[in-house]
């Protein structure tokens, strides 16, 4: 077992390379990634809230939340 964690500090060093050789593209794969995040909320849990005719309150509290989390970016930072 202690045998297996001997590539963990080589994984390591090099993943600590590779991200300062592309930190002008990390913005933008984060970017991707919260793209498939909300395509993944888009795609599986609106249409979940909105099958019992709870249509209204789901969508305005998906609104609220996502204005809620837009202030507070921006508002922190």
């Amino acid at each position: 077992g202690a045998m297996s964690a001997i590539v963990e500090p080589v994984g390591a060093v090099l993943g600590a390379a590779l991200v300062l050789m592309m930190l002008q593209v990390i913005p933008y794969a984060l970017a991707f990634a919260a793209g498939a995040m909300i395509f993944v909320v888009v795609e599986e849990l609106i249409p979940e809230s909105q099958t019992n005719g709870n249509t209204d309150i789901a969508t305005m509290g998906l609104m609220a939340g996502f204005v809620l989390m837009m202030v507070m970016d921006v508002a922190l930072g």
